[in-house]
């Protein structure tokens, strides 16, 4: 493995590490930078927050589920590299200071590196910037405060790395393969189908934190740039398969703004920014909360081995709980979407309104037919071993009255779609009469009645 990266705006050029090595371990370990905390190892609690910038622009990540070969080409900046190149203070830190934002201090320099990056973005949406920095202590009104309080501060100079990017490394060597375009990852995946393929790593980073695994030839695909945007045509939007969810929210928001409200809620702005659309497909998780919406919208997914492509409906991909219809030395390519009317609604019901994994995932598109119902794609995450449309609800639908009795009728009939198991998220029942639930709840927001919770007042 040979790569480069800036640190702090120092180039760093890394050919002695293993592949899989974290981000957060390299910065404490061999650099001795130990600003950047180890809290929950996991992507949870954002102590290990960095800035990163590419071409594309910064972003937030987490360090302890980032493995150097993410690095390469790119730009890293640490709460030690934060002040300027005579030591004065970031304007997030000073507004830190003056408005009390730290106590015990664990956690204050991964708020300050989110900070430091939604303010270098130009984001004011603090709430949704700092979902994935947690505080025991201080609590988060100060934090708050000192955000807002540099809103109009210009961003410094000395933060701008993207016009000193260093050349990307080497892309293959025995250690690790570093694609650069789908037929490079083509040609060689085929020859190594055993190979592990590690996007935003935001799920495989635990089996390496977590499980502590070795991961068998890891490929780094996520800085394929062809199989990567959201472009939109007359007949269906394109969804590349290393998008990030945090690309795809403001793109798909014009056409289905419930799916990227729902996209606001997956994670936090790191993982957002790191977790791809093809790896939380990929993966085949039950409880992926990008599926259930892509299915209700009736998506086509994309296949590439070798030379040979094919396509399916997304639901016929999840063939049992962590079986998938990919042959080896396959993978995702890119997943379209038929342009239509939107009425598509994704609930997403989990303990916390922020970063936490759904109990289950709804999402409905019911189409209409001069009051009848014509279409219905009814899809649950969290409801059985895979995401599942539920087909009975859908038939007790079809060509009937679009009415409370019919919507009564397709609950009935849910209870035949799923089985659902109880865990540590939510029980059977719950989930059962949850899942009921949201069939009533998009009737009634149909007919315009308040369902949001963060909408209906006194």
């Amino acid at each position: 493995m040979d790569i480069a990266f800036l640190l702090n705006g120092e180039t760093q050029r890394i050919a002695d590490q293993p592949p899989t090595r974290t981000l957060l371990d390299w910065l404490r370990e061999t650099r001795g930078l130990t600003g950047t905390k180890e809290g929950c190892n996991e992507g949870d609690c954002g102590a290990c927050t960095v800035m990163v910038t590419d071409e594309t622009g910064c972003r937030a990540l987490n360090a302890c589920i980032l493995m150097l070969p993410q690095l390469d080409g790119k730009a890293v900046r640490t709460v030690e590299g934060l002040t300027g190149p005579e030591g004065q203070p970031h304007p997030v830190q000073e507004a830190m200071v003056a408005h009390h934002g730290s106590q015990c201090g664990f956690c204050t320099p991964g708020f300050v590196m989110s900070m430091a990056t939604a303010h270098a973005n130009g984001q004011r949406d603090h709430d949704d910037r700092l979902t994935g920095n947690l505080c025991r202590c201080t609590g988060y009104a100060p934090i708050i405060r000192a955000a807002r309080a540099i809103e109009e501060t210009p961003v410094p100079a000395w933060l701008d790395d993207s016009g000193a990017l260093p050349p990307r490394g080497i892309t293959d060597s025995d250690a690790a393969f570093l694609p650069r375009s789908a037929d490079e990852l083509a040609d060689w995946y085929l020859a190594h189908p055993g190979a592990t393929l590690i996007a935003g790593a935001t799920d495989i980073g635990l089996w390496v934190t977590k499980q502590l695994r070795d991961l068998p030839e890891p490929a780094f695909i996520a800085g394929i740039d062809d199989l990567r945007g959201v472009s939109v045509s007359d007949t269906e939007i394109r969804i590349g398969a290393m998008t990030t969810l945090a690309e795809l929210q403001p793109a798909i928001a014009p056409h289905h703004p419930g799916f990227a409200e729902m996209i606001r809620r997956f994670g936090s702005a790191q993982v957002r920014a790191a977790a791809t659309v093809g790896g939380n497909i990929a993966n085949g998780s039950p409880i992926g909360d990008s599926p259930p919406a892509l299915i209700a919208l009736g998506a086509t997914l994309h296949l590439r081995r070798g030379s040979e492509r094919r396509s399916l409906p997304l639901e016929d991909f999840f063939l049992d709980y962590g079986k998938q219809d990919r042959r080896p030395g396959e993978f995702v390519e890119a997943v379209t979407i038929p342009r239509q009317e939107d009425r598509l609604r994704a609930y997403k019901i989990s303990k916390r309104f922020d970063q936490d994994i759904s109990a289950l995932c709804g999402c409905i598109s019911i189409r209409l037919d001069a009051g009848r119902v014509s279409e219905a794609r009814i899809a649950f995450g969290g409801m059985a071993g895979t995401p599942k449309r539920a087909a009975g609800a859908e038939a007790a639908l079809l060509g009937k009255d679009w009415s409370e009795a019919a919507v009564r009728a397709a609950m009935t009939a849910l209870d035949g779609d799923f089985t659902p198991l109880s865990d540590m998220r939510a029980s059977a029942r719950y989930r059962a009469q949850a899942a009921r639930n949201l069939l009533m709840r998009y009737f009634l927001e149909d007919q315009g009645q308040p369902v949001n919770v963060l909408e209906v007042g006194q």
